[in-house]
């Protein structure tokens, strides 16, 4: 487990490349709340997103993931822990105003990067008018 990567996948760096290159600034791993124990890929803290990449593997694609064949019943546990462990993430982050962006890793980049631009953008415009 110490050889997988927890950041910089290749996804990530593609979409954080292309969000850099529609001029959009970020943190990188950082944690949205000083309590929860837990980081987004992307946060845009002023406008209060949290982007997140999940591994089809580890998080349980329903398009990709298989079941391993060896200590299956370890292995599915450990991946419906992080499931679940999403969910309360989402809603944690929800119930403190934060919006949050989960894609895929076997998403397009491109359409990824488009739409935390959209997102990112739509907030700063309602939040200009205010």
């Amino acid at each position: 487990m110490q050889a997988i990567r927890s950041r910089d996948t290749q996804p990530e760096r593609l979409i954080r490349r292309l969000v850099h290159a529609q001029g959009l600034r970020y943190r990188v791993a950082a944690k949205p709340l000083p309590d929860l124990r837990r980081t987004a890929d992307l946060v845009f803290r002023p406008v209060r997103v949290a982007v997140f990449i999940d591994g089809c593997y580890w998080h349980g694609c329903p398009e990709h993931y298989v079941s391993p064949k060896t200590n299956a019943g370890y292995w599915s546990e450990k991946v419906a822990r992080n499931v679940a462990r999403d969910r309360d993430t989402d809603e944690r982050l929800s119930q403190a105003g934060w919006t949050v962006l989960r894609f895929w890793e076997h998403e397009s980049p491109d359409m990824c990067a488009d739409k935390i631009a959209r997102t990112v953008e739509g907030i700063r415009r309602c939040g200009d008018t205010a």
